[in-house]
């Protein structure tokens, strides 16, 4: 069950974002808040176990809230929702803490999808800044020849397959049903692949991957 905290600086998206979360199946909103000090304040009493937090929220910088959250509170989970597709933006939140980034208006399997990902350990960054990062990266010019690229990560076939289609945009569990194989199983692949590319987030590592050559057309 994920204890959620959630934030953000408008009360009316707050309290929509409160009842598509409500219906979810495995999430308890332990709290919410519309300021940075409100969402500090609720940290211990609440004690939640993954905070959804707006970087627009009024009060401290949402930017200044990461570190202290990840040095305060290194096991709890952090999803950032943002509006901004700029790679610098977004590669600034996952330095300084956070888990996960989702656009705003991300549609709710995939706020779901992302809190379930964060909360289970793994990286997250939403398909529409992915995709859009993929494009930038694939018109970037010559890339080396993708085989020599992938013996030199280590990286087995089924790896670069899942790679593949993790750049497609897919979930796990798509993956897994692309693939014949378990959620698990793919799971362990992303969590391998990672490793082995030493990537910090999805976002690190599609970039990698696609100046490696290592993307199908």
């Amino acid at each position: 069950m994920i204890r959620l905290l959630l934030s953000d600086g408008h009360a009316p998206t707050r309290a929509a974002l409160r009842q598509e979360l409500a219906g979810m199946a495995g999430i308890e909103i332990v709290g919410e808040a519309g300021h940075g000090d409100d969402l500090l304040a609720q940290l211990g009493p609440a004690a939640p176990t993954a905070v959804l937090l707006d970087l627009a929220l009024p009060g401290p910088d949402a930017f200044a809230l990461l570190p202290a959250l990840r040095d305060q509170y290194p096991r709890l989970r952090v999803l950032a929702r943002g509006d901004f597709t700029n790679e610098q933006y977004v590669a600034r939140a996952f330095d300084l803490g956070a888990h996960g980034y989702l656009l705003k208006n991300a549609q709710p399997g995939e706020l779901a999808h992302g809190l379930s990902t964060v909360a289970g350990g793994r990286p997250f960054l939403c398909v529409a800044i992915g995709l859009a990062l993929l494009g930038r990266l694939r018109t970037a010019g010559p890339v080396p020849d993708a085989a020599a690229a992938r013996l030199a990560l280590g990286l087995s076939k089924r790896e670069l397959e899942v790679l593949g289609l993790v750049a497609e945009g897919l979930t796990n569990a798509e993956i897994a049903l692309k693939l014949f194989t378990s959620k698990r199983t793919v799971e362990t692949h992303r969590q391998n692949i990672m490793d082995k590319t030493q990537a910090k987030n999805t976002a690190a590592l599609i970039r990698l991957a696609a100046s490696q050559g290592l993307l199908p057309e």
